[in-house]
C-alpha cells in the first residue's frame, strides 16, 4: 500500500507498507543473547524463531554473558544484507516468555504522527481495513481514488532520474557503500557568466532534491555532485544545503565538501530506503502482481524462479488480494528454468 501526504496535489511524504513484512523498527522484544562478539562490538541475540538481531555494547555498557535474558528494542530495519540493529533496554530480565512484547508503529501510524492534522484519506475498503481504531476518527468517510497528479509523483519515486526546477536533473544511484547523486544543468542562458548561472541552478534545485531524499528514504552516506561548478564555488553551495535539510524529521547532516568536489552528507539510516524495497525479493515478487492487475487480467497461473516464488510464499495476504481483485484463484508455480527473480503468466 502507498501512502502519500498531500497538499494542493503536492507530495509532501511518501512510504510504502507491506502489513506482511513489518520493518520492526520499535518492536520491543524478549530475548536472550546468543553470541558475543567483542571483535564487532557487540553480541547477536535471539529475538524469535529464526529472528535474530545486532545488539552493539559501547563502553558503559552492562556486562552481558551468553544465554542471559534481556529486553531490546529494533533501533533500526534489517537492510543492506544486514539483520535488525537493537538497543538495549533492560538486562538480567526474570522472564521465561520469549519473542515480541510490542510491535512497533506502522508506516501509517508513523506519518499520522508527523503530519497530526492530516486527514486519513483511502481509496479502497481493503485499505480502510488497515487503518486501526487509534485513527479512524481522522478518515474521511467513503473513498477517494489517488488524484492522478499524486499517482504520477508516486510512480516517478521509483524513476533513477528526477526532474528539478529550472531544467535540472539528477540521477540518483544506490550503491552497497553509500548513494550517489550526479546533477546535470541545461545549458547556461547568454548575458549571464556561466558560473554564476551554474551556481544559482545547482542552489535554486536543492529544496526540491533534498525533498527526493526523503521521499525515497535515501541514508547512510550520500554524496552529490553539482553541475557545472568549479570546486571552489562549491564551497558556496554548502549553506542553502544546510537550509534544505532543515525539514527532514531524521534531521540529515552536510559534512562539507570532498577534495574531489562532492557534497557529502550523511542521513539516519533507519528505515529501508525505497530502490530497496523495490529491489528486494519481496519486492520484486509484489510488483509482478502489480502487472498482472494492471495488464494481464486474465493470468490465472503466475510461474516464476525459486526466489519470486519464495517471497510470495511469505505474503499469503498479498497473494489473496491480487486472486480477489482478479475475480479468480492465481497458482503459483516454482520454474526452475527461470533465473531466481522472474516470472511469466499463462492465461
Amino acid at each position: 500500500m502507498r501512502i502519500a501526504v498531500t497538499k494542493n496535489d503536492s507530495l509532501l511524504d511518501f512510504a510504502l507498507w507491506r502489513p506482511a513484512a513489518p520493518d520492526m523498527v520499535g518492536s520491543i522484544f524478549h530475548a536472550r543473547i546468543e553470541a558475543l562478539t567483542p571483535g564487532m562490538g557487540g553480541a547477536f541475540v535471539a529475538l524469535a524463531p529464526n529472528l535474530s538481531g545486532f545488539l552493539p555494547l559501547q563502553n558503559g555498557a552492562p556486562k552481558l554473558t551468553e544465554g542471559q535474558s534481556i529486553t531490546v528494542e529494533v533501533s533500526r530495519a534489517a537492510q543492506g544484507g544486514k539483520g535488525v540493529r537493537l538497543r538495549l533496554l533492560a538486562a538480567d530480565v526474570c522472564s521465561e516468555q520469549r519473542g515480541l512484547v510490542t510491535p512497533g508503529p506502522t508506516p501509517l501510524a508513523r506519518l499520522a504522527a508527523l503530519w497530526p492534522t492530516a486527514t486519513l484519506v483511502a481509496d479502497s475498503p481493503a485499505a480502510a481495513a488497515h487503518i486501526p481504531p487509534s485513527l479512524r476518527e481522522r478518515r474521511e468517510p467513503g473513498f477517494t481514488p489517488y488524484p492522478d497528479a499524486i499517482a504520477a509523483a508516486c510512480d516517478a519515486l521509483e524513476e533513477p532520474v528526477v526532474h528539478l526546477p529550472g531544467g535540472m536533473e539528477a540521477t540518483i544511484t544506490p550503491t552497497p557503500a553509500l548513494i550517489a547523486i550526479d546533477m546535470d544543468a541545461p545549458p547556461a542562458q547568454t548575458g549571464r557568466p556561466k558560473q554564476t548561472a551554474q551556481f544559482a541552478a545547482n542552489r535554486d534545485a536543492l529544496p526540491a532534491l533534498m525533498g527526493q531524499i526523503r521521499l525515497r528514504n535515501l541514508s547512510g552516506a550520500i554524496l552529490i555532485d553539482p553541475a557545472g561548478l568549479a570546486t571552489r564555488k562549491r564551497q558556496a553551495l554548502l549553506e542553502p544545503m544546510a537550509e534544505a535539510l532543515k525539514p527532514d524529521p531524521l534531521n540529515p547532516r552536510c559534512l562539507g565538501v570532498t577534495a574531489l568536489g562532492l557534497i557529502e552528507i550523511v542521513r539516519a539510516r533507519i528505515y529501508p530506503s525505497l530502490p530497496e524495497l523495490l529491489n528486494s525479493p519481496h519486492g520484486r515478487a509484489l510488483r509482478a502482481l502489480r502487472h498482472i492487475l494492471a495488464h494481464a487480467p486474465h493470468t490465472r497461473r503466475l510461474c516464476g524462479g525459486a526466489g519470486l516464488m519464495r517471497a510470495l510464499e511469505q505474503d499469503p495476504e498479498a497473494v489473496a488480494e491480487c486472486a480477489r481483485q482478479l475475480g479468480r484463484p492465481l497458482s503459483l508455480h516454482i520454474d526452475h528454468a527461470l533465473p531466481d527473480l522472474t516470472w511469466t503468466v499463462q492465461d
